[in-house]
């Protein structure tokens, strides 16, 4: 049977240890290939045999109802202001709940919270020598702010799910009440439910603010008509509508400037400060913001298929892919909580039997401390969050990456391997000579014999590659129509172009030939052969060799700075590929100080050489390629990690690789690599908080010096610590100078 993947949304799920739950559950499902539950996102990404969408959110949601209570799955996003959208539009919006609940329900527990805390308070003062009031009071102050923790326990506990949060919290809570510690059991779920209140606040503040950095989705577009300008919905623009944009408003869909010119600011998509001038006939891109005059703009894709539509998915489906922390951690938790647990109960159970004078008052205490402090959610919270963090970070400065595993990956990289044209040079080719040979007669276009010059050399090429699709032909036709005269097609004949060589066609019944080298060999025809830095079309008129035109690329202003920062970034190889011939290759090569260089290459010999790339590294270490995305595919998709440079406009790019830089710049792979490095040491850091707090705090409980209040601080306040850290992410400013 096909396998499909399906995503479906998940509401009313704030523990981020019960989305762990889940995952593991449907994962173990025969009709289930793969299943991931995106917590930050609120998704389920499932790959399963082929089955309707509606039937596999029914199956999905049987399953769920086994585990956790009041969470809903469903095909589309429902969101507070209660209209749906598909998801591919959904990402801009957030919405905040507390832990186990659905939308809008904050302000009913901040109440539930503030009046049971105002009764706990009066118990506190009822003096001890009323007993059973003060017992009344406590306890009903208890229902009201733990009632639905305590609910939950129960209802998981008769579906079998015994090790979450609830039943932790309702067993020591209880047990508090047990060993008479009244006021330390209200108070304990009061912190609990305070700490998991600001925790889902501070989550939903953290995917606010990444989110807000991708808020590059236009809310309307204002459609031309015959008669009228009307606002519409992006979705409801089709391909050749005429859409008009006016002074500070976003580009909404992808299209050609058919009136008008403005300059745009790009910083969205790019993370380039600089406004971009554009007139008409340009193409600007969805996500653009117009900054001076109003344009007309002919739609050329519709807006799912538009450059804004693609970037908001990638960023959307970037918190699916997982890094390996993130996967050790949900395993590691599922031992965990267990582990801890089955101690407590040893602790509650055998130290009062062996010890003389030990009381199993004082050791279920300690005990129960166990409980709290098992919950693993300020692990299971704060990596997903602070790689996500990480990604929304990269996307400020124009930096795309598909997956919190390859922002991790990013940590290990030893070889970097980049593609010459496009991606080191600029990939627009220009003619830097025009060489005629000595002494040389030929006839003009009025077919008079005349002294041939650099002008009428020029004319003959630019008239016969005028039909080339080919860049270097096309800058041939450039440099004649941009600094003469338009060119007239009617007088080419018997056009032909031959893959590899270069072109044949006849003018005026005269037979010209223009190309490489192998061109003039194969016709027999004696030239000069130049050993120069760049492309070189040898022109041939009646079979005499005539001259030749130099075709140069340049490199780019940004690629020595590039190959610092990889070097200064303890990167150990940077290898450069081209299909361009060896002197070309290796003048760049060493104008850079690039490592090594492979050239005269086909687009699968770049694969072979990756290959034998990949024998030389080490176990962990992890090769880079680095190209533009057109014709480099295979190779993107071979590597480790497949970097696409200009990914603005470039649907190859976006579809191949893993990481896409939106301009030009190879230096923001080193951007890209330090804040990498940031998440990690972020990452790293509530992973080190967590276990160090919630292991002092066994310690303690262990030996009787820690309360209660200690516990639940190493459960929930150190989750609330581990969010707001994660978020610090964001606010890294990368050094870009080196």
């Amino acid at each position: 049977m096909k396998t499909n993947e399906c995503t479906l949304f998940i509401e009313g799920l704030d523990c981020p240890n019960c989305a762990a739950k889940i995952e593991r559950k449907l994962n173990t499902l025969q009709r289930i290939k793969a299943a991931t539950v995106d917590f930050l996102g609120k998704r389920v990404i499932v790959e399963s045999e082929d089955f309707s969408q509606d039937e596999l959110a029914k199956f999905i949601q049987t399953e769920v109802d086994k585990i956790e209570d009041g969470v809903k799955i469903s095909t589309k996003r429902l969101h507070s202001h209660g209209h749906t959208h598909h998801h591919s539009h959904s990402n801009s919006h957030v919405h905040s709940h507390s832990h186990t609940h659905g939308e809008g329900d904050t302000d009913k527990i901040k109440k539930k919270l503030l009046i049971g805390g105002i009764i706990f308070v009066l118990g506190i003062f009822i003096p001890k020598t009323l007993f059973i009031p003060k017992f009344a009071v406590f306890l009903v102050s208890y229902f009201i702010i733990g009632g639905d923790v305590l609910v939950s326990a129960v209802k998981n506990i008769l579906r079998g799910q015994v090790f979450d949060e609830n039943f932790l919290m309702s067993i020591a809570t209880i047990g508090a009440f047990a060993i008479g510690e009244y006021p330390e059991g209200v108070a304990v779920m009061l912190f609990y439910q305070l700490g998991e209140l600001f925790q889902g606040i501070a989550v939903n503040n953290s995917r606010k603010s990444i989110i807000a950095l991708m808020d590059i989705r236009p809310d309307y577009a204002n459609l031309k008509t015959d008669s009228e300008i009307k606002k519409v919905n992006p979705d409801e623009i089709k391909v050749a509508d005429i859409i008009v944009v006016k002074p500070g408003e976003k580009v909404p869909l992808d299209g050609k400037i058919i009136t008008g010119n403005s300059t745009f600011d790009t910083s969205a998509l790019t993370g380039e400060s600089l406004p971009r001038e554009a007139k008409t006939g340009d193409i600007v891109l969805s996500g653009f913001i117009n900054k001076t005059g109003l344009v007309e703009i002919e739609v050329t894709k519709v807006f799912s298929e538009s450059t804004v539509s693609k970037i908001l998915d990638l960023v959307e489906n970037s918190s699916s892919k997982k890094s390996k922390t993130e996967n050790f951690i949900t395993k590691f938790a599922k031992y965990y909580t267990p582990a801890v647990v089955i101690t407590a109960l040893i602790m509650a159970i055998f130290p009062p039997l062996l010890i003389s004078g030990a009381t199993f008052t004082d050791w279920i205490y300690r005990a129960l401390i166990f409980l709290v402090v098992s919950c693993p959610c300020a692990l299971i919270i704060s990596i997903p969050l602070g790689f996500f963090g990480g990604i929304g970070g990269a996307s400020k400065h124009g930096i795309l990456v598909k997956g919190a595993n390859y922002l991790e990956a990013l940590n290990d990289v030893e070889s970097i391997v980049m593609d010459k044209t496009g991606t080191l040079t600029k990939g627009v080719f220009k003619v830097t000579e025009i060489n005629v040979e000595n002494n040389v007669k030929i006839n003009d276009f009025e077919n008079n014999k005349t002294d041939l010059t650099q002008p009428l050399l020029l004319k003959y090429a630019a008239h016969i590659e005028k039909f080339s699709n080919h860049p270097i032909a096309q800058s041939i036709v450039s440099e004649y129509e941009n600094s003469i005269a338009k060119t007239d097609e009617s007088i080419v004949k018997d056009f032909k172009e031959i893959s590899g060589f270069g072109i044949k066609a006849n003018i005026n019944n005269h037979q010209i030939l223009a190309g490489n080298s192998k061109l003039m060999n194969s016709e027999n025809i004696r030239f000069d052969k130049k050993e120069n830095l760049g492309t070189v079309v040898y022109i041939a008129f009646n079979r005499q060799y005539i001259g030749n035109i130099l075709i140069s690329d340049e490199i780019k202003e940004d690629s020595p700075k590039a190959i610092r920062g990889m070097k200064a970034n303890g990167i150990k190889e940077i290898v450069m590929l081209t299909g361009d011939n060896n002197a070309i290759g290796k003048n760049i090569a060493e104008k850079l100080e690039i490592d090594k260089v492979f050239a005269e290459l086909l687009p699968n010999e770049k694969v072979e050489k990756l290959e034998e790339i990949y024998k030389t590294k080490s176990e962990k270490g992890k090769v880079v390629f680095v190209g533009d995305g057109i014709n480099d595919a295979p190779v993107l998709a071979r590597a480790d990690i497949g970097i696409a440079m200009g990914g603005v406009g470039s649907d190859a790019a976006i579809e191949a690789a893993d990481v896409v830089i939106m301009n030009d710049e190879p230096s923001k792979i080193v951007t890209a690599m330090k804040i990498a490095k940031k998440t990690k040491t972020i990452v790293w850091q509530n992973i080190t908080l967590a276990f160090a707090v919630k292991l002092i705090v066994l310690i303690l409980g262990l030996f009787g010096d820690a309360t209660m209040w200690e516990a639940v601080f190493a459960d929930v306040g150190v989750a609330l610590l581990a969010v707001l850290n994660a978020t610090r992410v964001l606010k890294y400013k990368v050094n870009e100078n080196y």
